[in-house]
Formats: C-alpha cells, sequence, structure tokens
C-alpha cells in the first residue's frame, strides 16, 4: 500500500522579520523558493513504498504545496509576485533588499545608500525611514566607516589628512565626523609616512638631477595630501643624506 506524504510538513521555515522580509541571504526582498529549492516527488523521507523499495506505479495525489483534500498549502509563498520571482512591489521592501545587497559585500555610508535608493526610483520618505531602521540596528555607522577609511587608507595608501578627508567628503560623510576620523592622526605620525614614502621611492630618482628628483618626490607627496612645508622638508632631508646640497632650495623650488 503506497504512503501518501504529507509536504506541509516540510514547509519553509519563515524568513526573519526584523528588518523585513530581505536578508544577506536573500537580497531580492522575498522569500519565494527557486525553481530546484523545493523537493522533488519522493525525494525526502517517505515518499517510496514499504518493502524492498517497490514502486506501485501509482502518481502522488496533489503537487508539492498541497495538503490532502487539494487545498493549497498555507506554508506556500502566496504572492503571484513572489511565485514569478518579480522584485516586491512594496517600495518599502524594495529598499531593504537593495540596502542589503550593497552592504553585503562592503559598508557604505548612508549617503551612498540613498544616493542608490534614489536611483531605483524609491520615494524619499521611504528611503528615509529604511536608512533611519539601518542606522538604529547599526547596519548604518557613518563614524565607524570613516575611522576604518582613515586607518586603511593612510597605512595602506600613505594618504594625510588632507586627502583622507576629501575622500571622505566625497562620500557624503558629515564634517564633524570627519574632522573626528583624521583627528586620529597627528603631525608626528602623518611626518613619519612621508619620510617612509620617499624612502621608498628616492633609488628610483637616483641618477636624476637634483631639481628634478625633488619635484618627483615632493609631487609624489603633494598628490597624496601632504602639506608643501612639511613635503619640502622631508624631502630635502633625504636628498641631504645622499650627499646632495640643498641649501638653496626653497619653496619656490617645490
Amino acid at each position: 500500500m503506497t504512503r501518501r506524504t504529507d509536504w506541509a510538513d516540510h514547509a519553509y521555515p519563515a524568513s526573519p522579520t526584523d528588518l523585513g522580509d530581505g536578508g544577506p541571504g536573500d537580497p531580492d526582498g522575498h522569500g519565494a523558493p527557486r525553481d530546484g529549492d523545493g523537493p522533488s516527488d519522493g525525494a525526502r523521507g517517505g515518499g517510496g513504498t514499504r518493502g524492498g523499495g517497490r514502486s506501485s506505479g501509482r502518481r502522488r495525489r496533489g503537487g508539492f504545496g498541497e495538503a490532502a483534500g487539494g487545498q493549497q498549502d498555507s506554508g506556500s509563498p502566496s504572492s503571484p509576485r513572489a511565485e514569478k520571482g518579480e522584485p516586491p512591489a512594496d517600495p518599502a521592501e524594495r529598499a531593504r533588499g537593495i540596502c542589503l545587497r550593497l552592504l553585503t559585500g562592503q559598508p557604505r555610508t548612508r549617503k551612498q545608500l540613498a544616493d542608490a535608493l534614489a536611483k531605483r526610483d524609491i520615494p524619499d520618505e521611504v528611503s528615509e525611514e529604511v536608512l533611519s531602521r539601518f542606522e538604529e540596528v547599526g547596519l548604518i555607522n557613518d563614524g565607524a566607516f570613516a575611522d576604518a577609511w582613515v586607518e586603511s587608507r593612510h597605512h595602506g595608501r600613505g594618504l594625510a589628512r588632507r586627502a583622507l578627508a576629501r575622500e571622505l567628503r566625497t562620500k557624503g560623510v558629515d564634517s564633524a565626523v570627519i574632522d573626528e576620523a583624521v583627528g586620529q592622526l597627528d603631525s608626528e605620525q602623518e611626518e613619519e609616512t612621508a619620510r617612509e614614502l620617499v624612502a621608498r621611492k628616492l633609488r628610483s630618482t637616483r641618477g636624476l638631477d637634483r631639481d628634478k628628483r625633488l619635484r618627483r618626490l615632493a609631487g609624489m607627496l603633494a598628490r597624496k595630501g601632504y602639506p608643501e612645508g612639511m613635503a619640502l622638508r622631508v624631502v630635502r632631508q633625504a636628498l641631504e643624506e645622499e650627499g646632495e646640497e640643498t641649501e638653496d632650495l626653497g619653496l619656490g623650488d617645490f
């Protein structure tokens, strides 16, 4: 005798609701199972016959998502848009899904996410509500973003405070937050990094005349945001250590 499997016992678990239907593992903002995700006929325990695994040849009554008697399983998705794999119609759900997808790869500032939502025609009031909620739960934190940016870009690229502040402004970070973040670096640390940059670049300038070496090295520091006075002082000291005469050099030569 064939045992009928009650697929309602294998319904998908409910999605987290703290931030809406979307989640890091569900970037489209809806919980509809994809084709092939659900169990097939006889794929889960109890789908065969008792005794030796012989099949009765009978077709199972009802399809996946249907309970006994042909009734629709309450655990299956009921939204036609979800069944078709279409984006959710609710702007808030769409906004949450967009933000979660963008935050999965790397941290973003509130302004970056707001710009992304605007490009996708999310209403301003919906965008503000969703972004504020993300800030409340810590998924958006411009202060932490700025601190990590300064730490990474200074030690990784040797950028000075001026260049770091410029980059953070382009990402929409508030001026007060920027000042606090770049304040992690003091003048002594900045000058030490400048010396390290010049020391690494110095060898490649050997064989050039003094003025060309000066312009190349000082220009490198300037592009990284170092003040002119500091850049000239660091380069002059490095050239003097190699025996170059620098007494006649001034800011006009920079």
